[in-house]
């Protein structure tokens, strides 16, 4: 939460971007638990999300890609996924690729 205050006050360096990216990957993961859904946020990280089929190998059923500004304002409430969609700033595709109804993460600015 420490890294996400600091990038939310624009105080932010690579390693603590990095580190507020995992820490929202994790809270997604944790609030929507499931497989069926790859959110990646290069180069930082990626993680699996929302109920349905389970892949092993190769691309999931579903992929959500961001980079770590664009994912930060999303999880953080300053970007609706709307707004990006529209803006091109995520790319999504297959099946449960939309995080609409489970963003923003945390839904004030952290303080």
């Amino acid at each position: 939460m420490a890294a996400l205050k600091a990038w939310a006050a624009s105080a932010a360096d690579g390693p603590t971007t990095a580190t507020a990216v995992r820490f929202t990957l994790e809270e997604l993961a944790a609030c929507a638990p499931g497989h069926s859904l790859e959110v990646r946020v290069p180069p930082y990280g990626a993680t699996q999300c929302i109920d349905g089929p389970r892949h092993t190998r190769g691309t999931p059923p579903g992929v959500v890609e961001t980079e770590p500004t664009t994912w930060l304002r999303l999880a953080t409430g300053v970007t609706t996924w709307e707004d990006a969609m529209k803006a091109g700033l995520v790319r999504a595709s297959g099946e449960r690729a939309t995080l609409a109804g489970l963003l923003p993460l945390i839904p004030e600015e952290p303080s």
